[in-house]
């Protein structure tokens, strides 16, 4: 018999919780200043708040649970179970396993018979005419409330053989890239296309976080349960989160927690010197590593669940270990061991290249760099590090390949770098849905058909070298991907853009979800699932759209072909001639990188077997790639039977058709959507057609001036 003064009312009352974070209320549709509440309305609430409800366990994050029942119940005329034995039967029972009440204790008998759970995990059933979460820990019970969320009215219209449900990925991280303090250049949210940060104003900390705590509620309804607070390049302001604004770290932990979620901070290598007066930052150096101990030490004493730092070092003029003559490994295990008595983690980023390169020079190859920096390094890392490698090799583009590095490491643990801001892709602009791209990603498998994916690195499953024999999420890196929020009324600054970020967590909770199933989900939550034509319409919309980008954008694999600095827009010979590394080497006589072992930049032998040789082969490389591993004429034919010259025409002027018809479909909702929704995508939409005829008029008049070969269907070329 559980100890019934463990189940407590689900009633903002309950007094452990009045002492608790309230979670954020849902928007009002009238009042223009509040933010958007995403895919967490009011009316996703319908079917939990409309039923009798029993919430028992204690914690914080079950008092988090219970105050999101007693907001549903309140808002759709529900009722709460005050007792196990209540004459009347609850309509969902969520429970902590050593609490659950007597009438599941079917249902908890069969959980514990089946092993452990996790913290994260939790059961789902119904049976009886009741609907059972039950977990062993409060983040578990926390993430089934959401998934019955999800659900809706199907989590109560039929019995469920109890499921085991658990994150694929034991670390789930957004990094945001926020300054303190408004940057020059950069602004105050470094590639941030949605207004200004919402953790920092006026050169400190937000004095009202409620929109921090709506926030945190978003992320952990999706998935998400990591959040860096800071820019990956630390600037004065940022340093100081580490020592004298370490208050404020601590601020947003607090409103991070109640929501399952953990924080980290992006910390500068240099820190010894540029915050404890030191005369060197070097690795080896014992006063070094003793200063890192020491305010490691504070952070941890000032947020006890703190969980680590991520570090760019020795990029783009960061800096880091190389000064000193030491390598990454050395870098990050020096700090891997300040945070290791603490349960944290270093997550070092191998976005490291050469920025100096010499356009004339082809032998160097931008793409090689993160390969030949870490990939030597294998096996010297230690356990607390992951080391977060950007999907392709290049820098976040709508086409490039799986970055090499994901198959050549398999004595380190992993994470996969996804980019929710769309830097390259529109900049929430223009309609992009990634969660396609990101899904064949994690679905490659670099050793071919019968060897894992990378989703079984990131998650820690079995490697070829056997490393591994079972999957073991805490030795798989998981996956971490670039913010795109900021203080704009709909959080993403285009609406549609939101179905990016509840994608990213919910891929990061389970890759073997699909895109449209992701998307089907964001689209009920934020819509309702009512009205099939706002349902068909906006997932027809997104469903393509990264194809349709890709069509009137960058060809075949191209990529960068952006104005320098903004990188929205057009620029075809924007970075051709610069020290970037971003080049595609276009002339008279054809387009494309030559990346070949037996004439290029040698970078396909970065990859094991099949890829290797499918990539080097002109005949085998994948047409959507051709133009990153081949340098070739632009009569050269492809399977479709184009050539690359007339393919370029080809999709340049379907592209922006493509982007008229997304434009088209959006006007047959006027009057089915909210006004400010409809408004903001209109809007949007419209500088997405203006803009995809700009990449098209562009990009058609460079290739027709540069080959001299006319569009074999005459349309107009300037």
């Amino acid at each position: 018999m559980p100890d019934q003064s463990a189940v407590s009312v689900a009633s903002a009352s309950h007094p452990s919780a009045a002492r608790r974070s309230t979670p954020h209320p849902p928007a009002c549709a009238d009042d223009p200043s509040a933010p958007h509440p995403a895919w967490l309305p009011d009316s996703a609430f319908a079917a939990v708040g409309s039923r009798r409800v029993l919430t028992a366990g204690e914690g914080l994050l079950v008092d988090t649970v219970r105050l999101e029942i007693a907001q549903a119940t309140a808002a759709f005329s529900g009722t709460v179970a005050d007792v196990p034995h209540d004459d009347t039967q609850p309509d969902l029972v969520l429970a902590l396993l050593d609490h659950a009440p007597q009438t599941v204790a079917d249902v908890a008998s069969a959980l514990r018979e089946a092993g452990p759970l996790g913290e994260e995990g939790f059961v789902l059933a119904r049976r009886a005419g009741t609907t059972v979460v039950l977990a062993t820990h409060g983040a578990g019970l926390l993430a089934g409330m959401f998934h019955v969320v999800r659900l809706g009215e199907s989590a109560f219209s039929a019995d469920i053989t109890p499921e085991r449900h658990a994150p694929a990925h034991a670390l789930r991280k957004l990094d945001h890239w926020d300054n303190i303090d408004v940057h020059p250049v950069m602004g105050q949210v470094e590639r941030g296309y949605s207004g200004g940060s919402v953790f920092y104003a006026d050169g400190g900390l937000r004095t009202d976080l409620s929109r921090v705590r709506g926030y945190a509620r978003l992320l952990a309804a999706s998935g998400i349960n990591r959040v860096t607070i800071n820019n990956v390049n630390v600037h004065a302001s940022e340093a100081l989160l580490l020592t004298r604004r370490l208050a404020d770290v601590a601020a947003l932990a607090d409103v991070f927690r109640p929501y399952g979620i953990r924080t980290h901070l992006a910390v500068s290598f240099a820190a010894p010197i540029l915050l404890g007066g030191m005369s060197t930052a070097d690795p080896h150096d014992s006063t070094v590593a003793s200063w890192w101990e020491q305010v490691t030490r504070t952070v941890h004493a000032a947020v006890p669940d703190f969980g680590g730092y991520v570090v760019k070092a020795d990029s783009e003029g960061q800096p880091g270990p190389f000064s000193y003559g030491r390598d990454h490994a050395d870098g990050a295990n020096m700090l891997a061991r300040a945070l290791a008595p603490y349960g944290g983690v270093v997550h070092w980023r191998a976005f490291v290249y050469d920025n100096h390169q010499d356009w004339r020079d082809r032998s160097t190859d931008r793409a090689r760099a993160a390969y030949d920096h870490f990939a030597p390094l294998d096996g010297r890392f230690d356990d607390n590090v992951v080391v977060q490698v950007k999907l392709g090799p290049i820098d976040f583009q709508v086409r490039e390949p799986v970055s090499p590095v994901l198959a050549a490491m398999p004595r380190t643990r992993l994470a996969v770098e996804l980019q929710v801001t769309q830097e390259y892709t529109g900049q929430q602009k223009h309609v992009c849905y990634l969660a396609p791209q990101w899904s064949e990603v994690m679905g490659f498998r670099p050793w071919g058909q019968d060897g894992p994916a990378v989703s079984d690195i990131t998650t820690g499953a079995p490697s070829p070298d056997a490393r591994r024999s079972v999957r073991d999420p805490h030795a798989g890196g998981g996956l971490a991907a670039v913010s795109n929020v900021g203080m704009d009324q709909f959080w993403t600054g285009h609406p549609l853009a939101q179905a990016n970020l509840y994608a990213v967590g919910r891929l990061a909770w389970d890759p073997s979800l699909t895109p449209s199933a992701i998307l089907a989900e964001w689209s009920a939550l934020t819509f309702g699932a009512d009205d099939p034509v706002v349902a068909s319409t906006v997932q027809t919309m997104l469903t393509g759209s990264r194809d349709t980008y890709e069509a009137y954008t960058a060809p075949l694999g191209v990529g960068f072909m952006v104005h320098p600095g903004h990188h929205y827009g057009p620029g075809i010979d924007g970075y051709e001639y610069t020290p970037w590394g971003t080049y595609h080497f276009a002339d008279r006589d054809g387009v494309g990188v030559d990346r070949t072992r037996a004439s290029g930049t040698g970078y396909t032998g970065q990859y094991p077997q099949p890829w290797a040789a499918i990539y080097e082969d002109l005949d085998q490389c994948p047409d959507e790639l051709l133009l990153f591993f081949h340098h070739v004429p632009y009569t050269h034919v492809l399977r479709s039977g184009s050539t690359v010259i007339q393919h370029i025409y080809d999709t340049h002027f379907s592209g922006v058709e493509q982007v008229d018809a997304m434009a088209r479909s959006w006007s047959g909702l006027a009057g089915l959507v909210a006004p400010d929704v409809y408004d903001r995508v209109q809007e949007r939409l419209e500088e997405q057609q203006r803009c995809a005829r700009e990449w098209r008029d562009q990009v058609n008049t460079y290739f027709f001036r540069k080959s001299g070969v006319p569009d074999e269907r005459g349309r107009q070329i300037f």
